[in-house]
């Protein structure tokens, strides 16, 4: 049996609360609201934090509300423990970002949604075949770059940690331009879903060891806007479509002008490397034009050429470079679905 490390849990009533005794404790100490990823990485000793501050119950960090910005727009913001069973659920997120409550739906299974995050999912640890493992494993292994050892046995070298990103919500934020809303010891800070990811696989988030993620915010276009609303697409990849994390994800989003030409169009993968990746040069192929199957073939093609996965995952790595193409084309086939019908 794989037993949990001893600890103090902590049940802060406050965020400015919670953050004073993770700058407290230092690296002792970690956030948990869930725990869907962190309890069982405790349990194989990936981390041993002597102080847990839970987060979840806090007044504040949860929420999700739809209001009216000065601009004409709307801003949609999902407070940080609000669990992925209700951001899947919620009506507002349905209907104005529906890629987002697919990507929360599809999150391990039902268990883990009624108790995991978006917060988390935000947070989640990056993962590999080599490092997911219990202690006895990674010691009969020699460890791995990510923890306790020297070498990544990915790439055979000591560089650079190449465990990948694996969380399914952050792809479609990044789409369409969401912010972080995340509170330190320093005060309060808002930071784009772009650039809240770095390609380190030991510690792959601009988000510092005592700082919380407050809230999500997403700006919804207004009705009035020349482009139009925005459409998202999300496909996932996985070995079974149960409980499994991601062998590979793909976000979309677009915008539209009235006769249905693309304006606007981006598209997030991850699953491969220690951050998402933007796929890029669509607008080559897509702007001014409808998303005829020509084109939507073409975008899928691209998306395939700039992939290229590492063996950080148990199956081949060629076969996931395969799947690319297919899995963007699931994705952007969300975005001509009749639900998306102008």
């Amino acid at each position: 049996m794989l037993r949990l490390p001893p600890y103090t849990y902590h049940r802060p009533r406050t965020v400015r609360e919670a953050v004073e005794l993770l700058a407290e404790h230092g690296t002792e100490a970690m956030p948990i609201a869930g725990g869907t990823d962190l309890v069982p990485n405790m349990k194989h000793r990936l981390f041993t934090p002597t102080h847990l501050v839970a987060v979840g119950g806090i007044p504040g960090l949860g929420g999700i509300d739809l209001r009216a910005l000065d601009d004409g727009g709307w801003e949609l913001s999902i407070g940080a423990a609000e669990t992925l069973a209700s951001v899947a659920e919620s009506t507002a997120v349905r209907q104005h970002l529906p890629a987002l409550a697919k990507a929360a739906a599809h999150i391990a299974g039902p268990q883990h949604r009624n108790r995991g995050t978006i917060g988390g999912n935000l947070c989640l640890d990056t993962r590999c075949t080599y490092y997911n493992q219990t202690e006895f494993w990674r010691e009969a292994l020699g460890y791995c770059l990510k923890k306790d050892g020297s070498v990544c046995h990915v790439t055979r070298v000591g560089a650079k940690c190449v465990a990948a990103h694996s969380a399914d919500t952050p792809p479609v934020l990044m789409t369409v331009d969401a912010r972080v809303e995340l509170e330190g010891p320093e005060g309060r800070r808002t930071l784009p879903v772009r650039e809240l990811f770095v390609a380190d696989g030991i510690w792959n988030s601009q988000r510092a060891s005592d700082e919380i993620i407050n809230r999500v915010l997403i700006r919804i276009p207004g009705p009035e806007e020349a482009l139009g609303p925005i459409r998202s697409g999300y496909a996932k990849l996985r070995q079974r479509d149960s409980i499994d994390f991601p062998l590979l994800t793909v976000a979309v989003s677009a915008r539209f002008d009235p006769e249905g030409r693309v304006r606007q169009l981006s598209g997030m993968v991850t699953g491969l490397g220690s951050r998402p990746r933007e796929l890029t040069r669509w607008e080559e192929l897509a702007t001014g034009e409808p998303l005829t199957d020509e084109v939507l073939e073409a975008l899928s093609e691209r998306a395939g050429r700039q992939c290229t996965p590492l063996e950080n995952h148990i199956v081949d790595p060629e076969w996931r470079k395969a799947m690319v193409p297919v899995i963007t084309r699931r994705a952007l086939a969300d975005l001509t679905a009749p639900a998306h019908a102008s």
